[in-house]
């Protein structure tokens, strides 16, 4: 599908979307609607990025251009340290998240858990955390698929 049509079915997600929250479309209908958007997004995302890769030797500016404009989260939230400190500066954060993802890819056996919350200037002392614990990602790293299907 070309340009146009993945913008058509972005409208036709918000469309959908106002009319979930009218009362006028079942929750299945909307949910079927936005995963074929998210479907189509990503699909014209991966073109692009492989038109890219393909066209690098030859036209450098198109790729710099591209990864120029790529939005990047820069906030996050504060951390829960190995002591159980609330961690909220930026060089504390960045020590916290190098030490758990070290000791993923190193021998050393510890039992504690980072905890994460994310967003911007909520009240940090009354959200409720997620935790992710080595043996998490230790999993999601023995199943990530190192070959594009």
């Amino acid at each position: 599908m070309d340009e146009q049509g993945s913008l058509d079915k972005l409208k036709h997600k918000k469309e959908a979307y106002r009319g979930w929250k009218q009362g006028q479309a079942a929750w299945e209908e909307y949910r079927e609607i936005v995963r074929a958007a998210r479907d189509q997004v990503r699909k014209a995302k991966a073109l692009i990025e492989l038109n890219l890769a393909r066209d690098i030797k030859g036209n450098k500016k198109s790729f710099y251009r591209h990864v120029s404009g790529e939005k990047t989260r820069e906030n996050v939230g504060p951390l829960w340290n190995d002591t159980g400190d609330l961690v909220t500066w930026e060089a504390e954060k960045a020590e916290v998240l190098n030490d758990f993802f070290a000791s993923v890819f190193t021998s050393k056996c510890s039992s504690h858990t980072t905890q994460v919350t994310e967003g911007k200037g909520r009240d940090w002392e009354n959200e409720e955390l997620a935790t992710v614990g080595e043996d998490q990602v230790r999993d999601h790293l023995r199943n990530l698929k190192v070959h594009g299907t």
